[in-house]
């Protein structure tokens, strides 16, 4: 019972930390990859109408519409009908464009969303040009960039939070498990026995007395003892 109490609290305490750390680490990690790890422009931008060059590394490339905005826009951000040509180097192949929309993210006035992913194949200077119907929009542009290397840690904080949240489940079960146990049955003592004690006290001289005259009339009436000496005896007993 003792263990299983020693247990449940150290489950209890284990959990609510992780669950904590989980849930702060996680908001921390979002809000710098949202601040200050954020690479999505990390190659260089290019406006929207516009030309431009960009050096590319080889692999993947993260295209994003980049503009301002007043006030904070909801997921229904309209997005710009856009058209995008990449030239590649001399001798390279055309990178391989393949829409992958992402999640609108906006820090203070500032917005963009990843609408392409790029397969670049060499390393190069890629010429950029640009059109879309972007009336309406502040200083819009066309960002190429790639992933934050800490994308993985919102997961990581996210299975702390998750083991904590098991631990504490177990620990709660644990304890409502030694609150239904059954309780140990003691063995009540016998009810003690009435003590009938027996006094005895001396006899008196009167008892005496007529105890032996019982015996002389017991005598005198089975002839032992005639009238005559009964009541001599009588006489002595009382003395008379």
């Amino acid at each position: 019972m003792a263990g299983t109490k020693t247990v449940s609290r150290i489950l209890m305490a284990s959990g609510i930390l992780m669950m904590v750390v989980g849930a702060v680490g996680f908001f921390v990690v979002m809000m710098l990859n949202a601040f200050v790890l954020d690479e999505f422009d990390a190659y260089g931008e290019v406006p929207v109408p516009g030309s431009g060059e960009v050096q590319l590394p080889a692999g993947q490339a993260q295209i994003s519409f980049h503009t301002s905005v007043t006030g904070s826009p909801s997921s229904g951000f309209p997005l710009p009908t856009l058209r995008l040509n990449i030239v590649p180097p001399d001798g390279v192949a055309d990178p391989v464009l393949t829409e992958d929309h992402g999640t609108l993210t906006t820090v203070n006035s500032d917005t963009h969303i990843r609408i392409w992913t790029a397969e670049i194949p060499a390393a190069g200077t890629y010429r950029i040009r640009t059109e879309g119907q972007v009336n309406g929009y502040i200083n819009p542009r066309l960002a190429f960039g790639k992933e934050s290397g800490s994308g993985y840690l919102p997961w990581v904080f996210a299975g702390v939070f998750g083991l904590g949240l098991v631990d504490l489940i177990v620990s709660l079960v644990l304890r409502r498990r030694r609150v239904t146990d059954p309780p140990f049955a003691f063995v009540a003592d016998a009810p003690p026995q009435p003590f009938n004690a027996t006094v005895t006290y001396p006899p008196s001289d009167q008892g005496v007395r007529l105890e032996q005259l019982k015996t002389l009339a017991a005598l005198r009436d089975s002839g032992a003892l005639t009238q005559a000496e009964f009541d001599a005896e009588k006489r002595r007993i009382l003395g008379e």
